[in-house]
C-alpha cells in the first residue's frame, strides 16, 4: 500500500470514529436536554428534540394519540398536558446510561396538580412519579422511543 492510499484510508478511519463519538454524545447528552425542555416548560424546545419521523413503540390505553396525529404531535400534546397540569413540574434523572446511538434514563416528575391531568379535575396534590425510557437517536434528535410509565401510580395519588 502506498503512502496516499494508507494516509486516506487512515483519514476515513478517524472521521468514522469521531463520527460515531458524536452520535455517542448525542444520546448521550439527550435525557439531560428532555428534562431540561420540560423544567423550562418549553415546549418548542421539547418538539425540537425529536425527528419528524420519530416512532413511539409505547402504546397506552390510558394515553391515546390524537386521531390524525403523527406520533411526534401526540407525544409532543402528551407533554403539553403534564407541563399545563402539573404547577411546578420538575423532571430530575435518577439514572442515565448510553450506548452507541440508544440511551436509557429513570425519570422522576414532581409537580402540584392543578389542572385537568389524565380526564381528572385539579386536586392540589403533589403528584410524584416516573418513567423509565429508551430512546435511540439519530442526528441528535428522538428517532424511536420504548418506555413505561407509572400511570396506575399517578391515578392512585389523584384519587387520594
Amino acid at each position: 500500500m502506498d503512502r496516499r492510499s494508507l494516509l486516506v484510508s487512515g483519514l476515513f478511519a478517524s472521521a468514522a470514529l469521531a463520527l460515531g463519538e458524536a452520535h455517542a454524545e448525542a444520546a448521550a447528552d439527550l435525557p439531560q436536554r428532555f428534562a431540561a425542555a420540560l423544567n423550562a416548560r418549553d415546549m418548542a424546545a421539547f418538539a425540537a428534540l425529536f425527528g419528524d419521523d420519530y416512532v413511539n413503540h409505547q402504546v397506552s390505553a390510558a394515553a391515546p394519540a390524537p386521531a390524525g396525529a403523527s406520533a411526534k404531535q401526540a407525544t409532543v400534546a402528551l407533554f403539553a398536558r403534564r407541563v399545563e397540569a402539573l404547577a411546578g413540574l420538575k423532571v430530575a434523572i435518577e439514572a442515565s446510561l448510553s450506548q452507541g446511538d440508544l440511551c436509557a434514563a429513570s425519570f422522576v416528575y414532581e409537580g402540584v396538580h392543578q389542572g385537568v391531568y389524565n380526564g381528572v379535575a385539579p386536586t392540589g396534590r403533589k403528584l410524584r412519579f416516573t418513567s423509565c425510557d429508551i430512546f435511540r437517536v439519530a442526528d441528535g434528535k428522538i428517532v424511536e422511543h420504548w418506555g413505561m410509565g407509572d400511570i396506575a401510580g399517578v391515578l392512585a395519588q389523584l384519587k387520594g
